[in-house]
């Protein structure tokens, strides 16, 4: 008798390969890229990955911690993203760009 796909767990390797990579693509993402908003698009990747670690391993030792943990990652992520767009339109409304290598100095 074969074991259907809902009754195959997925192994913790998975998660932690998936974490890895997309948490690598974000820093890559973060250290490149001079765009504010790919910068902070990069940031919330690097979040997700975390996110998915915590998962991975809340079923893992099969514990809701890790979840509980996701939630309020994901509600500090919300406010991160609510406040970086808040802040990238304030400066592009005062420098006409987004590109962090121009912010030098800062207006009072």
């Amino acid at each position: 008798m074969g074991t259907t796909p809902a009754e195959m767990p997925i192994p913790v390797d998975w998660y932690l390969y998936l974490s890895a990579a997309l948490f690598m693509i974000g820093v890559a993402g973060v250290l490149i890229r001079r765009n504010l908003f790919i910068i902070l698009f990069s940031i919330e990747l690097m979040l997700n990955a975390v996110n998915i670690n915590l998962v991975g391993f809340a079923r893992y030792h099969e514990n809701m911690v890790g979840q509980n943990f996701v939630i309020f990652v994901m509600a500090i992520a919300a406010a991160e993203a609510a406040v970086g767009l808040a802040i990238a339109t304030a400066l592009f409304r005062n420098r006409r760009t987004l590109m962090v290598d121009l912010f030098d100095r800062m207006k009072g």
